[in-house]
């Protein structure tokens, strides 16, 4: 497969995450006030089972599937060395792209151990979320948060080690703070935040 054809797949992949997690979310995705409204927590699980579908689809069904056979890679530097982008970085990229939609909803990955500082908690609410994902994996951390006078309800829920290329890349990178991740360790989190308006 070259460049042309693995980008094509990445697009098609990130385009299908936006539309069928757009498809769930209201104009106004508050908690529900009238009847037939969707609460913020549901939109939250409805955009996270989106996100989480389409990157373990990504890194076992492409990344692991090309890499085994010899066809292309995953590396960081992927825009400059022909390359597929690295799970996370599909995550990142994927997000970027939704937040140009202009709809507010935004979602990242955060870690106790970033490999990259950008991807640690940046307030106590991603802190303590952190902490609370790792001890109860099948339970998001939830609250609401107001920033810039705007209201928005965020999630967080535990990212885990789904493959072996995730594991490897943790235990050996340089700038990893853990470097014994096993699978189905918690690895961090993905925290989802959804405007509920002023």
């Amino acid at each position: 497969m070259n460049s042309a054809r693995s980008s094509v797949v990445v697009g098609i992949l990130v385009v299908m995450g936006m539309v069928l997690g757009y498809w769930w979310i209201p104009t106004n995705a508050k908690e529900a006030a009238n009847p037939g409204d969707i609460p913020a927590s549901t939109v939250a699980n409805y955009v996270h089972s989106v996100i989480e579908a389409n990157r373990t689809f990504y890194t076992i069904h492409i990344v692991e599937r090309l890499q085994a056979k010899g066809v292309v890679t995953a590396a960081e530097n992927w825009r400059v060395t022909d390359t597929l982008p690295l799970p996370a970085q599909f995550l990142r990229e994927s997000a970027d792209l939704a937040t140009k939609t202009g709809s507010k909803i935004d979602y990242r990955l955060i870690s106790l151990w970033p490999i990259n500082k950008q991807n640690g908690p940046v307030d106590d609410f991603e802190r303590t979320g952190l902490k609370e994902v790792l001890a109860q994996q099948e339970r998001a951390y939830t609250g609401t948060i107001t920033r810039d006078g705007e209201r928005y309800f965020r999630a967080i829920y535990a990212d885990k080690a789904v493959s072996q290329a995730c594991i490897g890349c943790h235990n050996v990178h340089p700038n990893s703070p853990k470097k014994d991740f096993k699978p189905n360790d918690v690895m961090g989190g993905i925290v989802i935040s959804i405007p509920l308006g002023k």
